[in-house]
């Protein structure tokens, strides 16, 4: 590495992002797969525990005075809206303080508002702190992804990127294995077991806070920031602890420079130029998949547990069973699909997952429709839906946090998953749970088809305005905004 002053900054010519992208996957890389990919299995434990526990809620004798409608409705589009406002409030401190300071922090609070949801003692407690457990996560989606894309080695980023955000569906049938104890009254009773799905969640993030202190800071992030001598540290370090993992064996040589001058921060008006003028074709990318993907999963998860008990008499203390089939089939998508979008690559992969998704969820609505399904047949459809629509979703986080220069990227992920999400994820549950709790059948037809249309719109998006990123160093794909 080499360094010359330049203005009020230095101009630093480095090796470290190559360095980085060389190195041949270790039991380091897995370290960074725990550290920083549990907290999705966090996100689908909240967002499924709450689903099916809404109806437990509505009962006498909850501990709480609300409807199932309030926790499906108005509890899930708060705890979205915390979600896209800790998103922006978070991703902009993650690019200005840091990735690693930033995913302590977005855990601590979310750590905090679980546990205190736990102890709700009227809806407004319970409508609050689900907002600001939302808070914490939408901070985590900014930070966390920032960190994976820049500590993984290219050839491995996307699989491994779709395997993180994947992850959140095995807390989903944790979830909902978990609910179905909790809303067991032989268990417990009707006041103490939802609190303790809460709580269970509390004592995971912190076992994860103590996880997560080992993950270094982004080197990427420190060079840009005039910290390179700690850059060179920590990337020193990670090739020692490979080589002795490979036996002494000499590492591949890095190939390419960086040149960078070095600067403290970047101005709103550099990262909306960046992305509304500079990057125009990939904000609309961003846009349409997180649009695409926040309705169709609205449309099928957010009413589910209606759908079941409504129309197939499905008893409430067992829609955990159901929604575990389809967790795993939204699981199974990113890691048997992931290899694909590093090989295959993101362009068909992307609006094919996207495409294919969308279709089949037309056609579970046209059975639906005609009275052709069971609850089983059903969630066989569903599962088969989310298959390749969670790969798909997996895939914008994937895009956004990849597309755009380094210094704007925690922001980039912060504004396309809070505006694609508010689009989506707020609206939607309003609209689909007044839909699918009407017991009419073509209102829910007209759910599925809702998600179904905006979900194959944002694939014919894709299949046009994706970029070819697959193997490519973030810097190739996105020059820095401090190149030189």
């Amino acid at each position: 590495m080499t360094t010359a002053q330049a203005g009020t900054g230095r101009t630093v010519t480095t090796d470290i992002p190559a360095r980085l992208d060389r190195l041949p996957w270790s039991r380091w890389h897995w370290t960074i797969v725990i550290g920083l990919g549990t907290v999705w299995i966090l996100d689908g434990l909240e967002v499924t525990v709450v689903g099916n526990i809404a109806s437990r809620l509505s009962e006498p004798g909850s501990g709480l005075s609300i409807s199932s409608g309030q926790v499906t409705g108005i509890a899930a589009a708060l705890y979205v809206a915390g979600a896209c406002v800790g998103a922006l409030f978070w991703g902009r401190l993650t690019d200005k303080w840091g990735r690693k300071k930033l995913f302590m922090i977005t855990l601590a609070v979310y750590l905090a508002a679980t546990a205190l949801t736990a102890v709700s003692f009227d809806s407004w407690w319970f409508f609050l702190f689900r907002f600001l457990t939302g808070f914490g996560i939408g901070g985590e989606y900014a930070a966390i992804n920032s960190a994976i894309d820049e500590l993984i080695p290219a050839q491995y980023r996307g699989r491994v990127d779709l395997m993180i955000n994947g992850s959140f569906w095995l807390g989903a049938v944790g979830g909902s294995l978990l609910s179905i104890v909790a809303l067991n009254t032989d268990f417990f009773a009707k006041d103490v077991g939802w609190r303790l799905t809460f709580a269970l969640g509390a004592v995971l993030a912190f076992v994860i806070l103590l996880v997560r202190r080992h993950v270094p800071e982004s080197p990427r992030w420190l060079l840009i920031h005039g910290r390179d001598e700690e850059a060179e540290r920590i990337v020193s370090s990670i090739e020692e602890r490979v080589e002795a993992e490979r036996g002494g064996e000499a590492l591949p040589r890095p190939e390419g420079e960086l040149t960078i001058r070095q600067r403290r921060s970047v101005t709103f008006v550099e990262i909306a130029r960046t992305v509304f003028s500079d990057y125009r074709r990939r904000s609309v990318l961003g846009f349409s998949l997180f649009i695409g993907q926040a309705f169709l999963y609205n449309a099928i998860t957010f009413g589910f547990g209606a759908i079941l008990t409504t129309f197939f008499d499905v008893p409430t203390g067992d829609t955990g069973y159901y929604f575990a089939v389809i967790a795993i089939g939204n699981f199974c998508g990113p890691l048997l699909l992931g290899k694909l979008f590093d090989t295959v690559g993101r362009r068909v992969m992307i609006s094919s997952t996207y495409l294919l998704s969308g279709l089949l969820l037309f056609g579970t609505a046209w059975l639906f429709d005609r009275g052709s399904l069971s609850a089983a047949t059903l969630t066989a459809c569903w599962c088969a839906v989310l298959f390749f629509a969670s790969a798909g979703a997996s895939s914008a986080y994937l895009t956004v946090s990849e597309v755009f220069p380094m210094e704007t990227r925690a922001m980039s992920i912060a504004f396309f998953y809070a505006l694609g999400t508010a689009a989506g994820g707020i609206s939607g549950p309003l609209l689909f749970a007044d839909l699918t709790s009407t017991g009419k059948v073509g209102d829910t037809v007209l759910a599925f088809q809702i998600g179904a249309g905006l979900m194959c719109a944002a694939g014919l998006v894709a299949a046009f305005l994706a970029v070819r990123a697959e193997g490519r160093s973030l810097e190739d794909i996105a020059k820095p905004l401090t190149a030189t």
